[in-house]
């Protein structure tokens, strides 16, 4: 009896996932637990296997598309088997569409040395089956212009996949520059798809043009010019909403401040100089911050906290958020127990969880339960910010670079390396003196870590 394959639900926040690459095809046979196919959530990417075993009878959703968790993505059954009332909402495709099997190479060359019989459409028609309209709209070709070789003349996928095969798809204004300068295409263009477009046409964007080249390159172009529209989804969706519901249900502050970095500068570079037996010579700048912050929440549990509205939740223990900037967007990995750690074992722990996350490999359990976040943009040169409250939290810390200050001393002035910070906290948890009070013993930590790690 045939059986449905559900997208797997990822998580308790996770309410959809994007179809990366089908790993199987319709008529394969697969095992329970083989890998069918790779998904991305707003979080990770992540392997879903087989929940039954037989023939791969019908794939419900293509790669890049959206799926709703819980939903059938497969069906598994006997070859041949009746599956009509598991395809739900599905209509069967209409006479004059093309089956939906991939046609093979050779197909694709007959198709072009020999149309079909019946009187093909005249190109520019825009007479198009929807597949073929959707694989033309991947690849950049406008089937617009295409000839059609299907029933009565339509273009379909054969179609589409024999232009493709023939040449780099041009836009219409790439081709009419193409026709009206004498230029040559490129392999591929920087448009949807690989798609060529006009400033392709362009030996090189640095090309220098006279005034009537100027004129007929940007008249072809039009105003403003070739664009790139990118969907938002997944990871950017997610933090866009995220950062949207923070402001607008918390009142957000930021205090500025710094902290003398000498002592923090000369661990560091002890700690690179170290025996490699003891397993310190990675530990960064960031894992001591990360180990002062976990350090000194345990003395102001008011700023490692949840504010739930009606109710402030205090947190015994330290679950430290640490930021990590990931080609996908931002993903906040926590560090759970983080005020129980060794130095050594809250770097390596963090820098596993970091690279998961880089990687796409970080569990949905890996990014919940934080209680306080940090943020580090020091690498980049940043003086001071304003983070954003990863809510319900009520404090997030921003690391900034470290710049040499002048100090006056008994034996004159002298320029030291102070360590900014940038405490936003929710003024509706507690108010600005406490957050106060905390970044100044944070910034007396961190300036006598030494003696902090004493304790």
């Amino acid at each position: 009896m045939a059986k449905q394959i559900l997208m797997p639900k990822q998580g308790n926040s996770v309410e959809s996932c994007i179809i990366l690459e089908w790993k199987i095809k319709e008529g394969d046979s697969i095992a329970t637990g083989d890998v069918i196919c790779e998904v991305e959530t707003d979080k990770a990417t992540i392997e879903v296997e087989a929940t039954a075993e037989g023939t791969v009878l019908k794939l419900l959703y293509s790669a890049d598309d959206d799926v709703p968790v819980q939903v059938p993505i497969a069906i598994v059954g006997e070859p041949g088997e009746d599956i009509s009332s598991l395809v739900s909402g599905e209509e069967p495709p209409a006479a004059e569409e093309e089956p939906e099997t991939p046609v093979p190479d050779d197909r694709i060359a007959i198709a072009q040395a020999s149309p079909a019989s019946s009187s093909p459409i005249p190109a520019g028609t825009g007479f198009a089956s929807p597949r073929a309209k959707m694989l033309a709209a991947k690849r950049g070709i406008d089937a617009s212009v295409l000839t059609g070789s299907g029933p009565k003349g339509r273009v379909i996928e054969r179609d589409v996949a024999a232009a493709e095969a023939g040449r780099a798809p041009l836009t219409p204004t790439a081709r009419e520059l193409m026709a009206k300068e004498q230029l040559s295409a490129p392999e591929s263009g920087s448009g949807i798809g690989g798609r060529v477009v006009a400033a392709d046409l362009l030996t090189s964007r640095s090309q220098q043009l006279d005034e009537a080249q100027v004129e007929t390159v940007t008249s072809a172009l039009g105003f403003p010019g070739p664009v790139v529209k990118t969907p938002v989804r997944s990871v950017r969706k997610i933090t866009a909403q995220r950062m949207r519901e923070s402001l607008a249900v918390s009142a957000q502050l930021t205090l500025n401040s710094a902290a003398d970095a000498t002592a923090l500068k000369a661990l560091r570079a002890r700690l690179k100089q170290s025996d490699p037996k003891l397993g310190l010579n990675n530990i960064t700048i960031n894992d001591l911050v990360l180990y002062v912050v976990a350090k000194t929440l345990k003395e102001y549990p008011s700023i490692n906290s949840h504010f739930l509205g009606d109710t402030i939740v205090e947190f015994e223990h330290v679950h430290l958020g640490c930021a990590v900037d990931t080609p996908k967007g931002l993903m906040v990995p926590v560090i759970r127990y983080a005020d129980l750690m060794s130095l050594k074992a809250l770097s390596d722990t963090a820098k596993g969880l970091i690279n998961n996350s880089l990687e796409g490999k970080a569990a949905p359990e890996d990014l919940q339960g934080g209680t306080f976040t940090v943020t580090n943009l020091g690498a980049l040169g940043i003086d001071s910010f304003t983070p954003v409250l990863n809510v319900p939290e009520t404090a997030i810390l921003g690391v900034c670079t470290i710049q040499q200050r002048p100090v006056e001393t008994p034996s004159g002035v002298q320029f030291v390396p102070y360590l900014g910070l940038s405490l936003t906290f929710d003024h509706q948890a507690f108010d600005g003196a406490p957050a106060a009070r905390f970044l100044k013993a944070l910034s007396e930590n961190i300036k006598n870590i030494d003696l902090l790690m004493a304790r």
